[in-house]
């Protein structure tokens, strides 16, 4: 019988599972990945890279090891429970040599397109063009999984900042962000109190003359830990606490959680307390 080819391309976290995947369920899969390595958005390079993800050199993951491991390659135990972007990278290379995933990767090679084969409707197959070295290529395939990810293009809405243009100082988006030398002894703002305008606002604070964090409708702050030291998402993402979540009304709920967060620091008092309930944060995590 013949084994049905897929493309599969990136060969980032949903990339390497994708290829697995097709080995387990006996498929041929090819990867393409347009860098000369694994990882994706965990690989940390100092300059950007055009068309791929980009991360500050201090990143660290904010979900826990016990969550974000894949189910069949346990994260070492000796590996912090929150690690640096550095421990993820190393962790996928564990998991591709373990299951034996490099050679289906074909690196250093773009997908420049992929459409129907013209009898797509009884064969469900695609044709994928690709170029590496200058060179292109086409295949047929009989399905395609696109493994790219979703943070590669910055949003800069300089649109709503009326005088950007005259502006003398530095603007940037994170995602050219790497790390705080360059501002040292300078005054900035961080606009977004997202996980990325967190990060980046404590660590610029040990090197500014001063930071100022911006939000235009405020959050509820969740810390990586929890309680006596436990992962702030083991804790929370239990059996037992999504029994409580069906039998109590979402309002008590609320409470309980907005209490708790509250015993960190009062969020109204600091101008952080926003116009949505804890909860609607919480369980998306």
């Amino acid at each position: 019988m013949i084994r049905k080819r897929i493309a599969v391309i990136g060969a980032g976290a949903s990339g390497l599972t994708s290829i697995k995947c097709c080995l387990d369920e006996g498929l041929e899969p090819i990867c393409f990945e347009r860098t000369g390595d694994i990882g994706g958005l965990w690989r940390y390079q100092e300059n950007p890279e055009e068309g791929r993800a980009s991360i500050y050199k201090s990143l660290i993951i904010n979900t826990s090891k016990e969550m974000m491991c894949f189910s069949d390659y346990p994260i070492p135990d000796h590996f912090p429970n929150f690690m640096p972007n550095s421990k993820i990278q190393e962790y996928f290379r564990m998991y591709a040599e373990e299951f034996g995933l490099l050679k289906y990767i074909r690196f250093k090679t773009s997908v420049c397109g992929v459409t129907k084969q013209p009898d797509f409707s009884t064969s469900g197959q695609w044709k994928v063009v690709t170029e590496c070295e200058g060179r292109k290529e086409e295949n047929v395939f009989d399905g395609v999984m696109v493994c790219t990810g979703h943070h590669v293009s910055p949003y800069l809405p300089l649109h709503s900042f009326p005088g950007i243009e005259k502006f003398q100082g530095q603007y940037m988006h994170s995602r050219e962000y790497k790390n705080p030398q360059s501002f040292t002894g300078k005054r900035v703002i961080v606009i977004g109190i997202g996980n990325s305008g967190a990060d980046v606002t404590v660590e610029l604070s040990h090197v500014t003359k001063q930071v100022f964090l911006s939000t235009r409708r405020g959050a509820w702050i969740m810390n990586r830990v929890s309680c006596n030291g436990y992962p702030g998402d083991v804790v929370l993402l239990s059996r037992f606490n999504e029994l409580l979540v069906k039998i109590f009304h979402p309002s008590l709920i609320n409470m309980y959680l907005e209490n708790k967060l509250n015993q960190k620091f009062d969020h109204e008092m600091y101008g952080l307390k926003p116009k949505h309930r804890a909860k609607d944060v919480a369980l998306t995590k």
